[in-house]
């Protein structure tokens, strides 16, 4: 992958296709109060924000109600303005905790139980309701796979993947596959159509997405969803193999349309209301206040295991939370001194990331405090403090993802402001489109990017301590979290500075 990419550079200067982008004037000036971020005051705010008495800051919990209370003193203290305009930090969230589900889903005559062939996280009911196969599912102006089809009060069957489609006018990648989610936007064109429910197979997910479920019915969790949100978009039905083939024998090899059998399905599951909160602040532009930078962060974790276990979550993502502390800090004390930026900058911590990003998706999808439409960047902060065991080469290193999908200007940007600023090695391994661990859909950017919201990610890779009670801040690298936590200041400062925003040449 890294040799790649430097040929890949190579090949861009001798064909004079790279550009050298231009830092603001006001660059330098962002180094004076980027040396504001130290290790001494990111371990003190770390090893407070990770000890027991947060009690491992699962969604909901009394111990995530006191890491919004201490995110809200720093705040105060500081005199950074709520960003809401009821004057409140807390963005309130009706979440709900649903058990997990049980019953069955009956095909031709055959029935399986929810964890036996299929796999359901909320509940709902078939009788006698229809099938209709409709390949990928895709519904894009390049390609509909529901043309000519009726799905209205049926129940959609669609399996992985993509069609190629054909090249784009600019000469962008034909593979819709790489610019979506995928089954997100599969989901939402089956019940725009207006299917009722909604079958999927995907081999892989399966697997994986297996693992999880086990998991929970052996501790009688639940999955937690926004209450604002559910809808019948809930009946959602994952297969294997052997149920897709007895759903469609030639799913393998076909994708065309075709109406099946029928099915039945009772799958119910118990309701619990769980309340949460994100935590929003911010410091008006002096130039372009309704232009906006978000920096984020979940402030959540997994809670207590059983035997009172603290999952203390120094690295996820309490480092991520005092980063963006400190980062919120040097910008108050370059705006008190007369140097604040020319746009907007919103200090979001998010709750429910460990639940499936609910937090950030209440932001974009619910009620986001400021417009979608003039927020021009999204940093997300999710695990800077450690070292992957994985990775070989210079340890002063971080995990870049997701920076040239959207904004050509911000990867370069990022790329310049390190290079002048910090000297990191910025590693880009995890944003390889094959990355099988899908990284760029796992944390709180995602529901930034998938709105065309130009986004990066930084990320120091898993360890042997995630989620798990060893996960604590004696084993935080705090000369790394420093150098991390200034990069991200660096970059947020040059585009909240620049003149002209930066733009998303690259929309999905």
């Amino acid at each position: 992958m890294k040799k790649w990419n430097v040929l890949w550079l190579m090949f861009l200067a001798c064909t004079g296709q790279a550009q050298q982008i231009e830092l603001s004037p006001r660059s330098k000036q962002s180094e004076k109060w980027a040396k504001t971020i130290t290790e001494s005051e990111l371990k003190d705010h770390l090893y407070t924000y990770a000890s027991d008495a947060f009690e491992g800051r699962e969604t909901g919990t009394k111990g995530q109600k006191i890491a919004v209370e201490y995110l809200k003193a720093h705040y105060k203290s500081l005199n950074i303005a709520p960003a809401q305009a009821n004057g409140d930090y807390e963005q309130d969230i009706e979440l709900v905790l649903k058990k997990l589900p049980k019953g069955k889903l009956t095909i031709n005559g055959q029935s399986m139980e929810n964890g036996s062939g299929i796999m359901a996280y909320a509940a709902f009911e078939f009788s006698n309701t229809p099938v209709v196969y409709v390949g990928y599912g895709v519904n894009t102006p390049q390609h509909n796979d529901y043309q000519g089809v009726d799905v209205r009060g049926k129940i959609v069957l669609a399996k992985a993947g993509a069609p190629m489609l054909p090249a784009l006018a600019d000469g962008s990648t034909n593979d819709w596959a790489k610019q979506s989610e995928g089954l997100e936007r599969k989901q939402k064109a089956a019940f725009e159509q207006g299917a009722v429910g909604f079958i999927y197979w995907d081999e892989a997910a399966f697997a994986r997405l297996k693992r999880r479920f086990d998991y929970m019915k052996q501790n009688d969790s639940g999955r937690m969803s926004i209450k604002a949100l559910e809808s019948q978009a809930s009946a959602m039905v994952y297969v294997d193999q052997a149920t897709a083939l007895m759903l469609h024998p030639s799913i393998v090899e076909s994708a065309e349309a075709t109406v099946l059998g029928s099915v039945e399905a009772g799958i119910k599951s118990e309701d619990l209301p769980i309340d949460s909160e994100n935590v929003v602040a911010f410091i008006p532009g002096s130039e372009f206040p309704e232009q906006y930078v978000v920096i984020s962060s979940h402030l959540d974790h997994v809670g207590v295991l059983a035997d009172g276990s603290v999952n203390n979550g120094a690295d996820d993502d309490g480092s991520g939370s005092v980063a963006l502390l400190e980062i919120a800090e040097a910008f108050k004390l370059a705006s008190d001194a007369g140097q604040g930026p020319r746009r907007s900058v919103v200090f979001l911590h998010v709750t429910g990331e460990e639940k499936g990003l609910l937090g950030s998706q209440y932001y974009t999808d619910v009620a986001p405090v400021f417009p979608l439409n003039k927020t021009i960047a999204n940093l997300n902060i999710d695990m800077i403090g450690r070292i992957d065991p994985e990775r070989k080469g210079d340890r002063n290193y971080v995990y870049l993802i997701g920076s040239d999908k959207l904004s050509t200007e911000l990867h370069e940007l990022s790329e310049a402001v390190n290079k002048k600023f910090m000297g990191i090695e910025l590693d880009y391994t995890y944003n390889d489109e094959n990355d099988p661990n899908r990284f760029y859909y796992r944390s709180d950017h995602y529901n930034f990017a998938k709105n065309n919201i130009p986004i990066i990610f930084y990320f120091n890779g898993t360890h042997e301590d995630y989620h798990k009670p060893s996960d604590t801040p004696d084993k935080i690298n705090y000369d790394l979290l420093t150098n991390r936590t200034r990069l991200v200041f660096h970059t947020a400062w040059e585009v909240a500075n620049r003149d002209k925003a930066i733009v998303a040449d690259k929309a999905q």
